[in-house]
């Protein structure tokens, strides 16, 4: 058995583990998923141990990256908790350094001028405005919709990933007590799209979005992962995990995808500008609240920046940012891909842009990978290569 191998059998140990105590997934999406029973259940010290004795047999660069970032991981389930930046370079391998305030301002004003062109007020109520404008459907119709719009998209997204892979697609609603509204996960050619019903709002812009970021994103990229494995000894784990270093790439080209695909729907547009301003000051709170911040303080600039914010809001943002280890490092995947790949979509040669999309439908890549497919761009994570 090759090294790989052997720490694919200890995560999904693990992951069993997790499972049997209630606890999130160590396992998110199963690239090359086995055949017969899961492995019986390996706790977090003996999983720790035995990945601490792997990463001395490779030299493997992804098996060793991939390694630290379990082992990062998994001392933060077992109480340690690193400064935030060093986390999160050994899970998310970028640094958590953050964006300037006058980047971000500039980023809210092109928000702010996208939604106010849809003729709506940038302020306490924009949220539900925006909404509003959008064309809300009812719950029940929510799947057909999704379905619908991957339907209409999937041909695009093929032509910019150079994806001939097949999935197959389950949605299902369920009720959780969980941040997330929307969540895919699977293994191989099979794809399964959650609905959280307390946590999401529907609307025909939404539909659009979530079938490029879920289902054509997210699903259709494990789908042609997983076909890269079928034919390929891949030197990486095959298995993705959202503490891991692939995370830069999965949730930030979902995100950005609109831009990529349609880049003429205006309304659908609003909507990525808008959450690349918004994950943009959720990382300011991050930033904010790991450096011993006031939450007075935090709360008052979260308001100053995003007006529709609720009491509510900003608290479980807080929390899941600085006291949860496993969003402590996985929400910053979602700004530093957004902020990375919006800026590959506005400023990139086409070519660039085709050659960095189609290595990401064919490897879990992570960030020093996307780094290198385009030298030019900025440094993921912040600290450089600002566009004003």
């Amino acid at each position: 058995m090759s090294t790989r191998d052997a720490v694919e059998t200890t995560i999904r140990a693990w992951n069993e583990h997790e499972l049997s105590r209630g606890a999130p997934a160590a396992i998110d999406f199963d690239f090359h998923p086995i055949e017969g029973e899961p492995p019986a259940p390996v706790d977090r010290l003996t999983t720790f141990y035995r990945l601490e004795e792997l990463a001395e047999e490779t030299d493997e660069p992804a098996v060793v990256q991939r390694i630290n970032a379990d082992l990062a991981y998994l001392r933060a389930l077992m109480g340690e908790r690193q400064e935030l930046d060093a986390y999160v370079r050994a899970t998310q391998g970028c640094p958590a350094a953050g964006w300037p305030a006058e980047y971000v301002t500039a980023k809210g004003e092109l928000a702010r001028q996208c939604v106010e062109a849809r003729g709506v007020r940038w302020g306490s109520t924009t949220a539900a405005d925006l909404a509003g404008t959008e064309g809300p459907i009812d719950a029940d119709a929510a799947p057909d919709a999704i379905r619908q719009a991957a339907d209409e998209y999937e041909p695009a997204v093929r032509r910019a990933t150079g994806s001939d892979a097949s999935y197959e697609l389950t949605i299902e609603k369920t009720v959780v007590d969980a941040y997330w509204a929307y969540w895919l996960d699977g293994a191989g050619q099979r794809v399964r799209l959650r609905l959280n019903m307390p946590n999401a709002t529907f609307t025909s812009v939404q539909a659009r979005q979530f079938a490029l970021h879920e289902v054509l994103g997210h699903g259709l990229q494990g789908a042609s992962i997983s076909a890269q494995c079928a034919t390929e000894d891949v030197p990486w784990v095959r298995l993705s995990s959202v503490h891991g270093p692939q995370q830069v790439l999965l949730e930030g080209l979902a995100q950005a995808m609109p831009l990529f695909v349609a880049p003429d729907d205006e309304a659908l547009i609003t909507r990525v500008r808008v959450d690349h301003y918004i994950q943009l000051v959720r990382s300011e709170l991050q930033l904010m609240v790991n450096a011993g911040s006031p939450i007075k303080e935090c709360a008052d600039h979260a308001r100053s920046r995003v007006p529709w914010w609720s009491n509510s809001q900003i608290a479980g943002m807080l929390a899941d940012r600085s006291t949860d280890p496993l969003l402590r490092t996985y929400m910053w995947a979602y700004v530093a891909g957004i902020d990375w790949f919006t800026n590959l979509a506005d400023t990139a040669e086409e070519t660039t842009v085709r050659r960095v999309l189609q290595a990401a439908y064919r490897a879990p890549l992570a960030p020093a990978d996307l780094e290198e497919l385009w030298p030019a761009g900025p440094t993921i994570g912040g600290s450089r290569g600002f566009s004003l």
